[in-house]
C-alpha cells in the first residue's frame, strides 16, 4: 500500500499527468477511470503500471481483471489516491498505458467512409469532445494535423469518455492527410466562415472527409485548396462560428442522417 507523495512511483505518475514532454519522450500516459481503463483494453492498449485504491474499488471481480491485464500493480491509500485523481468519480483506477503510433496506412474504414480531420485543434477538451461524436456517430477514423495540443492530455482521455481508444486516432502533417485522403478516393469538405453552401446541400453519401480547423483561426489556405466543397453552419447571432466540438457534431450527424434516410 503507498500512502506517501514522495514515493518515486508516484512522482513519476504525476509528472506523466503533468508534462507533455515527459509523456513524450517516455511513451506512456495515464488513463483515469473504470469505463476509459476498460475500452483502452478491449481497444489492445497495454497496462504498464496499475494503480487501484481498494477503499474506493469495491468491485474484486473487476479489480482481479485489471491486475491479471498489468505488469506491475500497487495499492494506493484513499488519501493519496484523492490527491492525485482529477475526478472523484473514477472510481479508484489510475493506469500507465504505453502510448501508440498508427500511420493512415493501418487504418481500415468501412463503406461509405466517414473521416473527421482536425487542423491545429489547440484545445484538450474540444478534442475529446470531438472524439465522443465520431464515436457515437460511426466516424471511421480522426486525423489531427498539425496538432497544438497533446494526443494523450489527461483532459482529452477525460472528454473523451475513452472513445480516443474506441476510434482511430493520429497525428499527421496536412499533406500527408491529403495524400492518403486522395488515395483512398474520400472527397474532402471543408468547414469554413466563407462558405457559399450550406452544409445540408452537401451529399455526404459518397465516401466524405468533414476538415474543421483551429478555434482561433479556422482552416489554413491549404484545406480550402483541396477541397471539393466548402460548406456552413448558419450562424443567426452575432458571432459567425460554432466551437469546433458543437460543428463536428453537426457536420457528422448531418451525414449519419443522410446515410439512414
Amino acid at each position: 500500500m503507498i500512502s506517501s507523495p514522495n514515493n518515486p512511483k508516484i512522482k513519476q505518475l504525476r509528472l506523466l499527468m503533468e508534462k507533455s514532454r515527459v509523456r513524450r519522450e517516455k511513451g506512456l500516459f495515464v488513463i483515469e477511470g473504470i469505463r476509459e481503463l476498460e475500452i483502452a483494453l478491449k481497444s489492445g492498449y497495454i497496462i504498464q503500471e496499475l494503480y487501484l485504491c481498494p477503499a474506493i474499488l469495491q468491485d474484486a471481480e473487476k479489480a482481479s481483471w485489471f491486475r491479471e491485464h498489468s505488469l506491475i500493480s500497487d495499492d494506493l491509500e484513499a488519501g493519496l489516491y484523492g490527491k492525485l485523481a482529477y475526478r472523484g468519480t473514477t472510481e479508484g483506477v489510475l493506469a500507465v498505458m504505453r502510448t501508440r503510433k498508427m500511420k493512415p496506412e493501418e487504418i481500415l474504414l468501412q463503406e461509405p467512409a466517414l473521416v473527421l480531420v482536425l487542423e491545429s485543434v489547440e484545445k484538450p477538451g474540444n478534442l475529446g469532445a470531438i472524439l465522443r461524436t465520431a464515436d457515437a456517430s460511426g466516424a471511421g477514423a480522426v486525423l489531427i494535423c498539425d496538432p497544438l495540443t497533446d494526443l494523450y492530455n489527461p483532459n482529452t482521455i477525460r472528454a473523451s469518455l475513452g472513445c480516443i481508444f474506441s476510434v482511430p486516432t493520429l497525428a499527421c502533417t496536412s499533406d500527408e492527410a491529403y495524400k492518403w485522403l486522395s488515395r483512398q478516393g474520400i472527397q474532402v469538405v471543408a468547414a469554413t466562415c466563407q462558405a457559399t453552401s450550406w452544409y445540408h446541400e452537401c451529399d455526404y453519401r459518397k465516401p466524405t472527409a468533414l476538415v474543421l480547423g483551429s478555434e482561433s483561426d479556422g482552416l489554413r489556405p491549404f484545406w480550402r485548396e483541396k477541397a471539393a466543397k466548402e460548406v456552413k453552419i448558419p450562424m443567426m447571432g452575432i458571432i459567425d462560428s460554432l466551437n469546433v466540438s458543437a460543428a463536428a457534431a453537426i457536420l457528422c450527424f448531418e451525414a449519419l442522417r443522410q446515410r439512414n434516410a
